[in-house]
């Protein structure tokens, strides 16, 4: 039976993981740049719903208004006609400019975000799986979902080998501390995690990737220590340096517990094939994002995948 034992964030000394196991990401500076676009597109198009003045380009003088001279919209015509036109029309000014003062919002939600180095989600997109993350103890409704991948084949970063697998975690006498995140995102949902939270443990990286057992998160988000030592696999010079200054910790670790284990793992493939248009999983966060190495699991999703799988 795994170790079951109440941990606060002072009560487990700093130790290095058994495994120090984790896929080296890609750097997530590069991925806030996207949003600049996007937040530039929903601004535009705020201005266009509340009737913001702007100067016309060359790109805005084709086919659309035919250099024509503006003049009275089609609505304002009616309302000089018809009395119930003019509601009408009121109604649909106050519509446009409510979702203008929607798209604003978001645009600044996204923005602050983006400069706290946390997930940016537009605020229509915000779930009671969302919600949840603020419940101290997770636990029946509150419950969140994850998926978090490791590596069952040896290889090397920095002189160390980051080998981990289902059967290292059950093996473990402690709860494992899951370090060496390098990646926005996947901290993100790292330091979003509760105390009883469930995920899979997947393997990658591997000939038959896929969904190899369950863990259970028993201490939430901590400072990850190991990016400021130089004799560990993921050393992050920056985040050292950092450190050093008296800035926040930029990486964080969350500590798991083996759960289970099943008879046959749910495959790549398998978890693919579930993915298509309609299907069950045609929303999971890992096969939209392939190279995130910690993804949310909605409860449906979940549900599914257990149902699947067969546990020893």
């Amino acid at each position: 039976m795994p170790l079951k034992r109440t941990l606060d964030a002072e009560a487990i000394p700093l130790r290095r993981s058994s495994r120090t196991r984790r896929q080296l990401e890609p750097d997530q500076d590069k991925e806030s740049q996207p949003h600049a676009a996007t937040n530039f597109r929903r601004i535009k198009k705020a201005d266009t719903a509340t009737g913001a003045a702007k100067k016309p380009t060359s790109k805005e003088t084709g086919p659309r208004d035919s250099g024509r001279p503006a003049g009275p919209t089609v609505e304002a015509s009616l309302s000089t006609r018809d009395p119930a036109a003019a509601k009408r029309t009121d109604r649909i000014a106050a519509a446009k400019i409510g979702k203008g003062e929607i798209a604003v919002k978001e645009n600044e939600a996204e923005e602050l975000a983006i400069k706290n180095d946390v997930a940016a989600e537009p605020l229509a997109k915000f779930s009671a799986t969302t919600v949840a993350a603020a419940v101290p103890e997770a636990d029946g409704a509150s419950r969140q979902y994850w998926l978090l991948k490791a590596e069952p084949e040896s290889r090397f970063e920095n002189g160390i080998d980051v080998r981990f697998s289902i059967d290292d975690l059950a093996a473990c006498t402690e709860p494992e501390p899951w370090d060496g995140i390098r990646n926005y995102a996947a901290r993100n949902n790292l330091r979003q995690m509760k105390k009883g939270d469930l995920a899979f443990f997947y393997h990658s990286n591997t000939k038959e990737p896929g969904i190899v057992g369950t863990m259970t998160i028993v201490q939430e988000h901590s400072p990850d220590l190991t990016a400021h030592d130089p004799a560990t696999a993921y050393y992050d010079p920056r985040a050292a340096a950092d450190a050093a200054a008296g800035k926040e910790p930029k990486w964080s670790v969350v500590h798991v517990e083996f759960r289970s284990k099943f008879a046959e793992p749910i495959t790549l493939r398998d978890l693919k094939a579930l993915g298509g248009p309609g299907q069950p999983l045609d929303k999971m966060q890992m096969l939209k994002q392939s190279r995130l190495s910690v993804s949310r699991v909605s409860a449906t999703e979940w549900e599914h995948l257990m149902a699947v799988a067969k546990e020893s």
